[in-house]
């Protein structure tokens, strides 16, 4: 469930807080009091969209904050699988700093990215925009629909098919790739054996260049590195009277002619004489790296020459020893391939046919479990439908083979509805009006809420196109949704803010110089003023006041008989 939703610094808000309730939470405010800023403030929390311009005037950031409390072990495996911390309580706290050109997610206080908001948020919140049920005029939806209520023995099947078809695709790609007639055949053969030669000649291993290069770098540099460390020789030897060396035999000589005086000389007479055996090791070790460094001219040319070679490879080949021989690797497998070329493609085609097989086998299955499916999505929606004052209605969902097969297998799927007494099944996007459409997605909406675990459903302007009777029947489908989930609902219409069971007024308030939108939670008196205001009284009367009241009392009458009907 949404707890709390706290947003500061966004559009016309400069700081507000709304502590949600179970239940049927409903928004009502003025048109342009910034109801749809406030629900788009949960999607930008949950990582959608966010442009600079939303900012409040004058703020250099904003903030979207919002709390969940859930317990539902899908969402603490979700939870580990992201690597997010888990409070014991079970509070999941979703926040996002916005700044121009950049943002901050963060759940329960770890930094995350907007992919790992989004994922968690398909588990706790099912947010309905105001033009979604537009999207249901195309028949990718549908089979979106159809394919949600399926559930989980949908998941494995459609998996294995996609899969099944991506397998396809890549077959049918190499094939096209290595199909040649038998002059292109003999050219490429002809190439990979030069190249197979060229490397195989070479006679690489892994690391060679990066041992020629340390040897070929130490030869260009061998007069200075002799100049100098024959300098450092000099300057710690024993040869002359400059020389550290003897200095060092001077002093230690001096010292040991009064250790015997007192003892505790005798322990700076060792550590002279570790430094003096220190400085003669090193002596010793220059003294023999000097007489190592003399390069012969044939020896650097041999090793500049085989550089050379391996750079001059590596540019043909790749960048590294290794990617050299991989290729190299690769060309003898195209000379095994070209040999036995007929062979090769047969087992492709073979291997290609195969997976084409499967893959019908298994859009068969997946197409078994949507006509299934389909067939008693069909009934729940209907009765979702006459709920919302569909008096005479007819719905299919037609589950027919496609013009071709794809990853999400061979279906076509379409909705067909009849609104009228004796007219024929059409599809949805040819005879359902706005409001139809907008009731519609309220039924799918309901019906696949009884089918996950979501807690948090959120319609923005669900009402869209309806009034009258047909409000009430929205009204009381809301409620009926409310007792599963909690609901949260911007509305317009008075009838489905009289069903509320917290009833929220979002207000604009401006003086010279800024506007600020507020929000808070009503008592029972002030959510009648509103419910006249909705009604359409300028002023308010007391005729306004109690038709208000009566609309209250039918909708707690309607509370009342589903109390009746749980109990």
């Amino acid at each position: 469930m949404l707890q709390s939703l706290h947003v500061k610094n966004l559009a016309l808000i400069e700081e507000t807080e709304v502590e949600f309730t179970p239940g049927l939470n409903i928004l009502t405010g003025e048109t342009g009091a910034g109801k749809s800023v406030l629900i788009g403030s949960v999607n930008i929390a949950l990582g959608g969209k966010f442009d600079k311009e939303m900012l409040r005037r004058g703020a250099d950031s904003a903030l979207v904050e919002l709390i969940f409390q859930v317990e539902d072990e899908k969402v603490s495996e979700k939870m580990l699988q992201l690597d997010i911390p888990e409070e014991p309580d079970g509070t999941i706290i979703i926040s996002r700093r916005l700044q121009a050109g950049r943002s901050v997610c963060k759940i329960n206080g770890e930094s995350v990215t907007a992919r790992q908001v989004k994922e968690l948020a398909e588990l706790l919140i099912d947010i309905h925009g105001q033009h979604e049920h537009q999207s249901l005029l195309h028949k990718k939806k549908h089979m979106e629909i159809l394919d949600a209520y399926c559930g989980a023995e949908f998941a494995e099947p459609a998996k294995r098919v996609a899969q099944l078809y991506q397998d396809c695709r890549r077959l049918r790609q190499t094939i096209e790739e290595e199909s040649m007639d038998e002059e292109a055949k003999a050219r490429e053969q002809a190439m990979a054996e030069y190249e197979c030669e060229e490397i195989d000649s070479a006679r690489l291993f892994t690391g060679e260049d990066e041992e020629l290069e340390k040897r070929y770098r130490k030869m260009c540099n061998s007069r200075k590195i002799t100049e100098n460390l024959a300098e450092s020789y000099a300057l710690t030897g024993t040869d002359s009277a400059q020389g550290a060396g003897n200095a060092l035999s001077h002093a230690l000589r001096a010292l040991r002619a009064v250790t015997m005086y007192d003892e505790e000389l005798q322990q700076l007479e060792e550590q002279l004489s570790e430094i003096d055996s220190l400085l003669a090791d090193y002596n010793r070790e220059v003294s023999g790296y000097l007489s190592d460094c003399e390069f012969d001219e044939e020896d650097f040319q041999e090793t500049e020459d085989r550089l050379n070679e391996i750079n001059r490879l590596k540019g043909k080949y790749g960048k590294t020893i290794e990617e050299v021989l991989r290729y190299g690797e690769e060309r003898r497998k195209t000379l095994q391939k070209l040999a036995d070329y007929d062979g090769y493609m047969e087992k492709l085609k073979e291997e290609l046919s195969q997976k084409e097989e499967a893959l019908l086998k298994a859009c068969g299955q997946l197409s078994e479990i949507r006509s299934r499916n389909a067939a008693t999505l069909t009934i729940q929606l209907v009765e979702a439908l006459v709920n919302l004052n569909f008096l005479s209605v007819e719905f299919e969902i037609a589950v027919r083979p496609g013009q071709a097969v794809t990853a999400n297998g061979y279906d076509d799927v379409e909705f067909l509805i009849s609104t009228n007494p004796g007219e024929s099944l059409k599809p949805l996007a040819q005879v359902a009006s706005g409001g139809e459409l907008s009731r519609v997605m309220l039924a799918i909406k309901t019906v696949l809420a009884g089918k996950d675990s979501i807690d948090t459903l959120i319609f923005d302007e669900i009402d869209s196109g309806i009034s009258g009777r047909t409000a009430w029947k929205v009204s009381e489908q809301l409620d009926v949704a409310a007792r599963a989930h909690q609901v949260i609902c911007i509305t317009h219409l008075p009838q489905i803010a009289a069903m509320a069971d917290a009833h929220f007024v979002i207000e604009k308030n401006s003086t010279d110089d800024t506007t600020i939108t507020n929000i808070y939670r009503m008592n029972e008196q002030e959510s009648l003023k509103e419910l006249a205001r909705l009604l359409g009284s300028d002023t308010l009367t007391e005729a306004a006041l109690t038709n208000a009241r009566e609309m209250k009392e039918q909708a707690l009458m309607h509370k009342s008989e589903m109390d009746k009907d749980v109990g």
